[in-house]
């Protein structure tokens, strides 16, 4: 049987279920891979089983990776290398060099196949013992099953370059949205003393509760709630507006690089709101979501490297000076750290710091794995030459018409295509990398 590598880490990090893809994302008709907690999966659809499937990302055989090779007429996942082919069991089922007299099935002939569940839209895996899996709960947020039907959910995910506990600590703590996010999601001016208070503290996690709220009390008071390892929620509701969850599950990938899978889910009280939301496309929403996320990206990426020097979580409390209750959330996650086996990767060092470019690339952190976005990408760059044409078709009845009412058709379409190849131009770039410019730091 294919081994998963061995990684020596705390169960607190193995002994769980992780979210690892939306199903929304998925393609049933081909493999896809996912690296979690250092080890290489693919993801694949089961129609026998009618299930998704998740084996290590290697072939017993010769150790190719199976995520680069497809899902076969016998709805078996086949090894791009020699074509062995394999049930959702693991079991392998064809070896088309083999003799008459050799049978494919054996113990080392197969691939282990990690149980997994689905739950809130998304795919979760099971990282720990197998027989451990049937008695753990799937980390979901439990507001969304009471009526799921009146919960309008957006939602968006990321690789990041930085480790998801650097993710948990940035989107726990609530006092830096006025600041890190002017002029996108917040604004200076909203600034206040945050008087949260920890209600609860456990090895599951812990709860907070903050009375006046975001926005000065705007908008209501807010509750906070940290299921460890993976899964942080804020929730509040607004009068006149309606029920609001921030949801952020943060999985680790490897040392300095962790998935964000971030959910926004309304409970509006009135149907207008609902109905505006669902007009946005979801992949312009994930443009807008890019620039939100990179308002953090370089200056965490560099502090956790600071971090790092200093001692990391273990020494959190002596490197961070934390003299307000704003900072109490963050506090309380260091806590919970170093009481439950410490980070993931403790032992490793982080890798070299990134320039700026790479940590504005969403090609390859987003696009590529949204099944959304990598469609909008692919529909403006086909819409080029046409827009193109359109361009020099109305440029020559210009040149044609000589004045005429073809002359005024040739501009109207001509001004159309520079429009549309501008705006084209927006959303490419908007698709694969962003700007580096944070909104906080321009001038009006």
């Amino acid at each position: 049987m294919a081994a998963l590598k061995a990684v020596v880490m705390h169960p607190t990090w193995t002994e769980q279920w992780w979210p690892i893809a939306y199903l929304q994302d998925l393609d049933p008709s081909r493999p896809s891979r996912f690296t979690l907690l250092e080890r290489d999966l693919v993801i694949w659809w089961d129609a026998g089983g009618d299930c998704w499937r998740v084996f290590p990302d290697v072939c017993p055989h010769r150790l190719g990776p199976l995520s680069e090779g497809r899902i076969n007429a016998d709805g078996q996942l086949e090894c791009p290398y020699h074509g062995w082919s394999f049930d959702g069991e693991g079991h392998c089922r064809v070896i088309p060099q083999a003799d008459d007299n050799t049978k494919p099935e054996g113990r080392r002939s197969r691939c282990a196949s990690l149980h997994t569940a689905t739950g809130q839209g998304l795919l979760f895996v099971w990282m720990g013992a197998p027989d451990a899996a049937a008695m753990a709960e799937l980390p979901l947020v439990p507001a969304l099953d009471e009526n799921p039907q009146s919960w309008t959910v957006q939602d968006t995910f990321r690789d990041l370059p930085m480790d998801a506990v650097t993710l948990l600590e940035n989107v726990l703590d609530v006092s830096h949205v006025p600041f890190t996010h002017h002029r996108t999601v917040g604004k200076r001016e909203n600034a206040a003393p945050v008087n949260a208070v920890i209600t609860k503290e456990a090895s599951d996690g812990f709860e907070a509760f903050w009375e006046e709220g975001p926005r000065r009390g705007q908008l209501g008071s807010q509750s906070t709630c940290f299921r460890a390892p993976q899964l942080m929620w804020h929730d509040l509701t607004a009068d006149g507006f309606g029920r609001i969850l921030t949801v952020v599950y943060a999985v680790p990938i490897r040392r300095g690089e962790c998935r964000l899978f971030a959910r926004f889910p309304f409970q509006f009280q009135s149907a207008l709101p609902r109905l505006l939301i669902g007009l946005r496309p979801r992949w312009l929403q994930h443009i807008g979501n890019h620039k939100v996320l990179e308002d953090d990206q370089v200056f965490l990426h560099w502090q956790e490297r600071v971090l790092e020097r200093a001692g990391g979580s273990a020494a959190a409390d002596r490197a961070f000076y934390l003299p307000t209750t704003s900072d109490r959330y963050v506090a309380a996650l260091h806590r919970w750290l170093n009481d439950n086996g410490g980070e993931p990767f403790a032992d490793q060092p982080l890798p070299s710091r990134l320039g700026t470019h790479t940590l504005m690339d969403r090609y390859n952190s987003h696009t590529i794995h949204c099944r959304s976005c990598s469609t909008a990408l692919d529909r403006v760059r086909k819409a080029r030459p046409f827009t193109w044409a359109l361009l020099w078709s109305g440029a020559a009845l210009v040149g044609f018409g000589q004045g005429n009412r073809w002359s005024v058709i040739g501009l109207i379409c001509a001004a159309i295509a520079a429009l549309g190849l501008r705006q084209l131009g927006r959303w490419e770039q908007g698709l694969t990398c962003g700007d580096g410019q944070a909104p906080r730091n321009q001038s009006r």
